[in-house]
Order: C-alpha cells, then structure tokens, then sequence
C-alpha cells in the first residue's frame, strides 16, 4: 500500500522543509486536540467532588479558548504547506509529462491514444496530488493522532478498558487490507476506460463532418453510449468498494463504544476510574471514529494514487527511439545532403518502406520527389526530419552522418511543410510566426505572404491577419491552410525547404506563383518537393520516381520525358486533363 509513498520519495526530499514543519505542525495539533476530553473529564470530577470554584472553572475555560486560537493557527500553517506541496507535485509530474510529450517520436503517438494520454495528464495526476497532500494527512492522523489519543486512554484512563475497546481493531486491518487491493484493480480499470472514452470524444468532435456526411450520428452515438456505459459500470464497481469502508469503520466503531460503556461502568462500579474518566475515555473514544475513518480512506487514497502513478511512470518511462548520439559533431550549413544506400523500414511494418535509395543533392538544388500513393515520398523526406530511427545505408549531411549531428541542429535546417497542414487555435500572424525564435517584423510577414501568395487572402479575411483559425485551422479552407503553413515554413528562410504535397489544394495558378517566388527568393538554398502534381517539379534539378519504396527513374524533366516510362505517362495525362479542363 505504501509503495506509492516510495515511488514519490524523490519529491519528498525536494521539498523535505515543507513536508517537515507540516508534519511536526500537524502532529502538535493532534496533541492539542487530545486536551480537552482531559479538561472535560477533571471539570466533571470537580464538580462531582464539589472541588470546582468559579474561579478554577474561568482558568480552565481561558485555557481551552487559548488553545484552540492556537490550533486554529497552526492548521492554516500546516493546512497551506501540506497541500501547497501537493499541488508542486501535480505542476511538476504535469512538466515532465509535457516535456516527455514534446521528446517522443511518431512511434510512441502510433502506440499510445490520445484519449488515454489526456487522461493520464488530468485525472491520474489528480489521483497522485491526493495521495501527496491529503493522503499524508489521513496517513498522520491514522498513526500518530490515534496513537497520542491510545496513549492518553491507556496511560491517563485505563490501560485495561482500551484493550478491551481496541479489540475490534485487528478485524477492521484484515477487511481494509482486502478492500485496499480491490481498490487498486479496479480504480486500474476505470482510469483505462476513462481513457477509451477520451479518445472516443476526440475522435467524434474532429471527425464531426465525416460522421454527418456519412449519416452516422445515430451509430456514432451508440458507441458513445456503450462506452459512456462501460465507465459507468467500472465506475459503480469503485464506488461500491468506496462504500464498504464507512459502514465497516462505523460497526466496528460501534462495537468500540459498547465494549467501552460496559466495561467502562463495571470499572467505574469498582472505583477503578472516576466518572469524570469515563467521560473523558469515551470522548477520546469517539476522537478514534476519524482516525479510524482515516485508515480506511488512506488505504483507498494510497491505492488510487499507486494504480495512477503506475500509469504515469510507464508513459514517463517510455523511451524516444531517436535520440541524439553521445557526441555531436557540430554543422552550421549542409553543403550536400547524400542517401548512399538508404533501406528504411517503420517500425509498425512488415515490409520496407524505402530500399536501397541513393542520391545526392548539393546545396542550392531543388530535388523532386514522385510516385504513387505509398511509393515512399513521405518516408523520405521524414529520414531528413530524424523522425524514426535510421535505416540501413548511409544518410549523410555535408558528409557528417545525420545521426551524429544534434537534433536541434538538423531541425533548425528545415522548414517543413506536410501533407496535412497542422494549424493552431491561433491568429493567421501568430501561426504564421510560430517557428520564429524572435520578434516578427512586418517586412519579414509581407515577404512570406507574397512567397505563399496569401497576400490576396487576407483583404477577404474577416479581421485580416488576426483572425482565428479555429482548431486545426477550420476557418479557413484547404488552399489557405496549405498557404498559411508555407508562409510559416519559408518566412524563417530555412537551409533546406521541404514541401510534402504542399500544394495540392491550390490552383495551377496559385502553385505557378508560389513556385517562381520560391526559386527567386531560395537561389542557393536547397529545396525538396514531393508531389503527385508534376507540374510542381518540372523546374527541378533532379527529380526521382519512386515505386514501392525504390528509386524506378530519375533525371531531369526533359531527361525523364524522353526515357517514355511512368513519368511521361503521367506528366502526358495530367497535361490533358489540365487541357481539358481550360
């Protein structure tokens, strides 16, 4: 039950001052507390006696006021400690996993959900900073509280008449033991269908048009509600665990009060103890009902907290599989990019994905990437991006492996454009300068507009460049999208540009504009562009088709429509079909 509390120890030493003074704060209440029942039992046995004067009566009242002022006091000490620290704790876990978020690689998002990610990141850090800060507090009160108020029974009262009322306790450790484990599995389960429905929710709010264009609200819907049903139930099991602990601690409770009040009163017949002690064991009795409710919701606490911590170390316990080597050897500009052998196969896949590619691209050209639907376009541009571990072969920058050079460094290179714009719940001007270290000036926002041709745009644009584009870019269609991410790709001047299928929502005349500006702006600066539309390459120093991951032509434009395979093939329909269309 405790392991959680190890786990955690390397916070607890950080922040030891804290969690010290609330602890010794914590425990001086608890001794506090345990005086009046004291001070009641000698103004009952004064009274009794006839021995309590108006004026010993005002000292004791003045004394018991004093203390609880004081009390009052050191709880909100101990009270904004004690969960101050949980909530660093939650802040802390919250960065690591953010910054674990930002360091993995596609794989880790291919392995894991998003919905089940979310949730780990909100209600399992939740469940921890419990177990952190009110978890330490039920931890106290069921140690040390109970055991100052055991003493003040056994060793002031009645050491015979507190065994006799604690005998129900052994019983009360078994079942909470029993319900502790039960606690565990299925707060495990609940938290993995919590994350289920996440995921669900994610996916019907972004895929909402596709799930209206194919009628399948009603269906989309019954998913839902078998997985809202699914939470439910496993919510209903943990509940129904929760629920045995109060009735339990309450019988048992019970059983105490009785054995004390019989007991009590033979003891009492015997002048064993006064009156006024049995009044006082049996407020210090019902002192025990919170301790001993605390047993119970530390065991629950410490098992939810163990279950989600488990869950947050195995995704903080996750590996990058790329990484940077030991030893880095510095590159400011690749002069050359050179595949030399290149076979790179994903990790999900039983097959190659790109075989025995060799080319080699010196600074200042433009390379052109075509083929099929899953011919390897993509793959290849993200072996340049480090995205996934490299292949075989030999994939060099400037003649330095790319796997000795920093990350960073590599990425710092590139300006990328993918397939599938990623825009952010942002303006147009705060997305186009997101890649930029630094302020972005004016001149720098006109330059890459006029290179993405958005310029145009933006006058029919509701608040120009400060208008939102909503979640995933929605405001805008997909043409400006494609834009908008270019503008953020080049307005950086990046080393190396690679467009993936960049322009594929764009008119022919639009691609024509966006393509003149950047080969006059990018002159001596490299640039890869993969494409269906071969329109987009024709400029190109080199182009290469690829087929099932390999290298099937390559050349220059006219160069390729002489040799009459696949690329004049194609090149031949789709000027037709442009033809056709004028």
């Amino acid at each position: 039950m405790f392991t959680v509390l190890k786990k955690l120890s390397w916070f607890f030493k950080m922040r030891w001052r804290r969690y010290t003074i609330a602890v010794v704060l914590l425990t001086i209440v608890g001794i506090m507390d345990v005086l009046p029942p004291k001070l009641i039992g000698t103004a009952v046995d004064g009274i009794q006696q006839g021995t309590m004067t108006p004026g010993k009566l005002t000292e004791l009242v003045a004394f018991w006021a004093g203390l609880t002022v004081v009390g009052y006091v050191i709880t909100c000490v101990w009270w904004s400690l004690l969960f101050g620290s949980s909530f660093v704790l939650e802040r802390t876990l919250r960065s690591r996993l953010m910054r674990h978020f930002m360091r993995m690689t596609p794989t880790f998002y291919e392995r894991n959900r998003t919905g089940d990610l979310m949730a780990r990141a909100t209600n399992d850090l939740g469940a921890v900073s419990q177990t952190a800060g009110f978890g330490i507090l039920t931890l106290i009160d069921s140690t040390l509280f109970m055991l100052t108020i055991l003493v003040m029974m056994a060793g002031v009262i009645s050491w015979k008449l507190t065994l006799a009322a604690l005998l129900p306790l052994p019983l009360m450790a078994l079942i909470m033991q029993h319900f502790g484990k039960k606690i565990h599995e299925r707060f495990t389960e609940q938290q993995d269908a919590f994350g289920n429905l996440n995921d669900q929710v994610l996916e019907s709010v972004s895929g909402v048009r596709v799930i209206r264009a194919f009628v399948q609200e009603e269906a989309d819907r019954r998913r839902f509600g078998a997985m809202t049903d699914d939470v439910f139930r496993k919510n209903i099991a943990v509940a129904k665990i929760d629920a045995l602990f109060e009735p339990t601690v309450k019988i048992l409770v019970g059983i105490s009060y009785l054995i004390g009040l019989c007991y009590g009163g033979v003891l009492v017949f015997r002048t064993e103890i006064s009156l006024g002690e049995l009044v006082s064991f049996n407020m210090f009795l019902g002192m025990l009902i919170w301790p001993m409710f605390a047993i119970g919701e530390l065991i629950n606490i410490m098992q939810r907290g163990n279950a989600s911590l488990d869950r947050i170390n195995e995704t903080l316990g996750a590996k990058p599989d790329v990484e940077d080597a030991e030893r880095t050897v510095p590159l400011q500009v690749p002069e050359s990019l050179e595949f030399n052998g290149v076979t790179f196969r994903y990790p999900s896949s039983t097959i190659d994905n790109l075989v025995d590619v060799s080319i080699t691209l010196k600074r200042g050209q433009t390379l052109g990437i075509v083929g099929r639907t899953g011919s390897g376009k993509t793959t290849l541009l993200k072996q340049l991006l480090r995205e996934y571990p490299l292949g075989q072969g030999r994939l060099t920058a400037g003649g330095v492996p790319l796997g000795d050079i920093a990350l960073r460094e590599i990425r710092g290179w590139i300006g990328y454009v993918p397939q599938q714009p990623i825009l952010f719940s942002k303006t147009i001007r705060e997305n186009i300068g997101y890649g930029l270290e630094g302020e972005m000036d004016e001149a720098q926002l006109g330059k890459a507009l006029d290179l993405a041709a958005f310029r145009k745009d933006v006058t029919f644009l509701p608040d120009g460049l400060e208008t939102l584009v909503g979640e995933k870019g929605v405001a805008l269609s997909g043409g400006q999208k494609q834009r908008v991410s270019i503008a953020r790709a080049v307005i950086a001047n990046p080393e190396i540009l690679m467009l993936d299928d960049a322009l594929s929502a764009v008119d022919a005349k639009t691609e024509t504009e966006i393509l003149q500006g950047i080969r006059r702006e990018r002159a001596g600066k490299t640039t890869l562009i993969a494409t269906h539309r071969l329109s987009a390459v024709q400029h190109a120093d080199w182009i290469i088709v690829l087929d099932e991951g390999r290298i099937v032509e390559e050349g220059a434009h006219e160069q390729l429509i002489r040799n009459g395979g696949w690329y004049k093939e194609q090149y031949d329909r789709q000027q037709l079909a442009t033809a056709v269309e004028a």
